[in-house]
């Protein structure tokens, strides 16, 4: 083609690439390494696309470089495939190549390092051709590959010392867990990139808890693990749920507010040297923790599952109807969820399968309404006398699909501040409000949370937020955010215009606050932190996937190392790093 891309043609991987069609702004190509037709798109002046291509599905593949001035055919990529044929001598791996891919295999696919002693994965090895070795007897055992994760873990934990060292702010959040009798701590570490302006994470900890869970216990490891990391007087908040002990622990360990009233400089205080010196031994036992924030999603959920309970059962003829639908529709739950018949009947009425609400979550319980609130009552109650269970009445099903329609923005809420990568600290104060608009608006505990002045100082920062939805919250409380705002304005020079021009701007892209530095600095500080501990509930979810009853006996450092090197994405040239 004469049009074709001179960037493309000059490109050294372009040789992995055939030009399908060309339009006016761009060319669509096929990519050689692909199985089947894949086409990609790309513009004419960048092979950015095709390097996120290569980079995403083929970055096991040794690329070759193709010559200034080559035009024959690209040389066939080096990309490793298994042959289990004996009748293929020719194609044979390193041992020290196969070691990689094997641990690179346990991390990926969280699979327990008795994995590799197994007689069937032992014997699928034995099939693979090793350069110098004969097939089989090759792949060394599981404490073997527990030392090349162990130095694997090291080098991934030192790199994360490093970064954290580089960052002014971050935040944490925290929570246990426990799961075939055995307890654990988990930690995440929550940051914005100064540079770009993204939302980064990594997981720190999923350590073995010992003992009984009291505050004291909790408050210790906490301050070891954050200490192993050097994260002390850089952590803006750590974010727990409602628990107890953990509300203990950060009430009895905060730091001392550093604002403390200072004495008349005229004034002598005399001091018991005897005092302070056992002070002194009573504070070797002392912890300290940083700032406390309570998640607000589990707020929401004890909100929704106590607080709204209470207030549909204050009145006998609405207690009566909610006990009636609720107990119905858990009758329907049962019945699905433990009889095979009932499930394969319930698809005569329905394509869309019955949800079975989790105890502890009280956004299961409405996505198990909501799914009964869809079925039409004519086929609801069809299903219903299919299973021997009373049919639910008019005035019941209504009362089903008006519960759903007024608690659909809790819901959405809870979505929203559950989020990680694009949910910052600021976002719950805009999210509360609208809220409380809809549906809480004579709830007790919104306007404590709305008098915060740090809750809209972070809002106001977010350049997606500024001040455009809280004109009268910002009337209402104006002195405490001139207090909050005290520091920033008494640069004249400097930061009345820059707050001036950051709200006169109308991005609300996050680059924007490259251009206001003191906005910036301020912004991160606040925005550092998240809404909710959702990140430490997705470590579990990950950590059960990894711990299963059948993998009870798996070593708890083991299973740390596995677990983290997984979701901090530890890719395989890294762990092969360990293993040369």
């Amino acid at each position: 083609m004469a049009g074709q891309s001179v960037t493309l043609l000059r490109w050294k991987y372009s040789h992995y690439f055939e030009i399908v069609e060309e339009k006016e702004k761009g060319i669509i190509v096929k990519c050689k390494l692909c199985v089947g037709e894949k086409l990609l798109s790309t513009a004419k002046n960048t092979t950015s696309n095709l390097k996120k291509h290569l980079h995403a599905k083929h970055s096991t593949t040794e690329l070759e470089e193709r010559a200034p001035n080559d035009t024959s055919t690209p040389p066939q990529a080096k990309q490793q495939k298994l042959d289990f044929s004996s009748s293929s001598p020719g194609k044979t791996i390193s041992s020290t190549e196969l070691n990689k891919l094997v641990a690179a295999f346990i991390v990926e696919e969280m699979q327990p390092l008795s994995t590799v002693e197994a007689p069937t994965f032992r014997n699928i090895i034995s099939k693979i051709s090793v350069t110098g070795k004969r097939p089989g007897g090759v792949l060394p055992d599981r404490k073997t590959f527990a030392s090349f994760l162990d130095n694997a873990y090291m080098e991934m934990e030192t790199e994360l010392k490093k970064t954290f060292a580089d960052l002014e702010y971050v935040s944490t959040t925290a929570d246990l867990w426990t799961a075939q009798n055995k307890s654990f701590l988990g930690i995440t570490v929550h940051w914005i990139d100064p540079a770009t302006l993204h939302r980064k994470k990594a997981a720190i900890a999923c350590r073995r808890f010992r003992g009984r869970h009291t505050y004291d216990t909790i408050a210790a490891e906490l301050e070891q693990i954050h200490s192993s990391y050097a994260l002390c007087g850089k952590i803006t908040a750590t974010v727990t749920d409602n628990g107890s002990n953990f509300v203990k622990a950060f009430r009895m360990f905060q730091a001392d507010d550093d604002n403390e009233t200072k004495n008349d400089e005229d004034e002598v205080i005399f001091t018991d040297l005897h005092a302070v010196l056992r002070d002194d031994i009573e504070s070797s036992e002392r912890y300290v923790l940083p700032p406390h924030h309570r998640c607000a999603s589990h707020t929401l959920n004890l909100i929704c599952s106590n607080d709204i309970v209470k207030f549909l059962t204050a009145k006998a003829d609405c207690k009566a109807v909610y006990r009636r639908a609720t107990g119905k529709c858990s009758a329907l739950w049962s019945k699905v969820s433990r009889s095979t018949v009932a499930s394969e009947s319930l698809e005569e009425f329905s394509k869309r399968k019955l949800l079975v609400p989790s105890t502890t979550r009280w956004n299961s319980f409405y996505d198990a309404l909501s799914r009964v609130a869809d079925m039409p009552l004519v086929d609801l109650n069809q299903f219903c006398t299919r299973l021997d269970i009373r049919c639910i009445t008019e005035r019941e099903y209504q009362f089903i699909k008006e519960y759903c329609k007024v608690l659909k923005p809790v819901c959405m809420a809870l979505d929203i501040l559950q989020g990680e990568d694009q949910c910052f600290y600021g976002t719950l104060q805009p999210t509360l409000e609208i809220l409380m608009t809809k549906i809480l608006s004579s709830s007790g505990w919104c306007p404590k949370v709305m008098q915060e002045p740090e809750l809209i100082a972070a809002a106001i920062l977010l350049p997606k937020f500024k001040n455009i939805w809280t004109e009268r919250q910002v009337g209402q409380h104006s002195s405490d955010e001139d207090d909050f705002f005290s520091s920033m304005k008494s640069r004249r020079s400097q930061g009345t215009g820059e707050l001036d021009g950051y709200f006169a701007c109308v991005s609300i892209k996050m680059y924007l606050l490259n251009l206001f530095p003191h906005i910036k600095n301020l912004s991160l500080k606040l925005n550092t932190g998240l809404p909710a501990s959702a990140a430490c509930e997705r470590l579990f979810s990950s950590a059960g996937l990894l711990f299963t009853k059948k993998q009870a006996r798996m070593n708890s450092a083991n299973f740390e190392n596995i677990l983290l090197l997984k979701l901090n994405k530890v890719n395989r040239v890294r762990i092969g790093k360990q293993i040369n």
